[in-house]
């Protein structure tokens, strides 16, 4: 793509692939499972274009960054450390930070944990919920899952807990993999009226994750051949074991939060959703939540008809409102 640079930084102790345009305030961007600095190409043009050093990183274990071997390198201790890492080694001090799925939550606990750096956060598809309470002795937030799943019904979290099990799955047939996730849990299976049994990521017990996807006649309009196999490419390349291995520390997140107790972000905050996206709690009552915690949430956008892939879907929407956003700071 015309204008953007491709880079690598050492942050956090290793190496990190970035993607960035233009000069100015710096906006970092944070993509989700399982995609790639790629996520935010609509956007990156636009924010240099207004002014801002916009920089979308490959997260740890995606695309060109380091992928560690161990599943403990993938707590959230060091995704909040890769980001922060970032900002130093692009010789900046400060920082807004955008995030998408996975990179919702790094966005939202790195503007948590490092205010100090992060001077305000912008988040998409999954809204903040606050610090995760600790649990009582011996339960795990899989224990929580796996009741909340039901004996007969499996859940996504669950399936990708066992190292090699969902890899083997999904990396069967990579292209396969990537367009059925991407447009399972997409505005448009909806719009579709395609029926699909794990919108909201549950299937039945003893099936794996691929059965349950829908690869549809034609690519939705917001993704493009090129875009797919950029997709495909780069997971074929990569695998999918580092992605897997963030879900493989969410039992670590209680601990990790607890000396966070009580604490809300207090930066200017923007979340952006969509109705139809299923899988990440964009409920009316999560919302509310997150609008009581936050007290300087300045834009709360909820795009009727969009799902979950919510920066690519209605790229111009999303960009209109970050926009805004990152107008509304420097104006203060």
């Amino acid at each position: 793509m015309a204008g953007l640079l491709h880079r690598t930084v050492d942050a956090n102790g290793i190496s990190v692939h970035l993607v960035e345009q233009g000069e100015g305030p710096l906006v970092l961007f944070c993509h989700g499972f399982p995609e790639s600095w790629y996520s935010w190409r609509h956007q990156l043009p636009a924010v240099a274009g207004a002014g801002y050093r916009a920089v979308a990183m490959d997260m740890r274990g995606y695309g060109g960054t380091s992928k560690p071997a161990a599943v403990g390198d993938y707590s959230l201790n060091h995704l909040v450390g890769d980001v922060v890492g970032v900002v130093h080694a692009l010789g900046e001090r400060e920082a807004v930070v955008v995030g998408h799925d996975w990179g919702a939550p790094v966005a939202w606990f790195s503007a948590l944990l490092r205010p100090d750096v992060f001077r305000a956060v912008a988040a998409m598809s999954v809204p903040f919920t606050g610090v995760i309470p600790a649990l009582p002795e011996g339960v795990t937030i899989g224990d929580l899952t796996r009741a909340n799943a039901g004996p007969d019904r499996d859940y996504y979290r669950l399936f990708f807990q066992e190292p090699g099990v969902a890899e083997a799955d999904l990396e069967a047939d990579v292209r396969r993999s990537v367009l059925g996730f991407l447009y399972l849990i997409s505005g448009d299976i909806v719009a579709d009226g395609v029926a699909a049994a794990c919108t909201d990521g549950h299937f039945p017990a003893g099936q794996t994750l691929t059965e349950q996807l829908v690869v549809p006649d034609r690519l939705p309009p917001w993704l493009t051949e090129e875009d797919l196999a950029f997709y495909t490419a780069e997971l074929t390349a990569s695998g999918f074991r580092g992605g897997l291995n963030w879900y493989r520390n969410i039992d670590a997140l209680p601990g990790i939060l607890a000396p966070f107790q009580g604490r809300t972000i207090t930066q200017p905050a923007c979340y952006v959703g969509g109705t139809l996206d299923l899988i990440a709690g964009n409920t009316p009552e999560a919302i509310a939540g997150m609008r009581a915690v936050l007290p300087d949430l300045r834009e709360c956008l909820m795009i009727e008809g969009a799902g979950h892939w919510i920066q690519q879907e209605r790229a111009a929407e999303v960009t209109e409102v970050l926009l805004r956003f990152l107008a509304s700071l420097d104006a203060s």
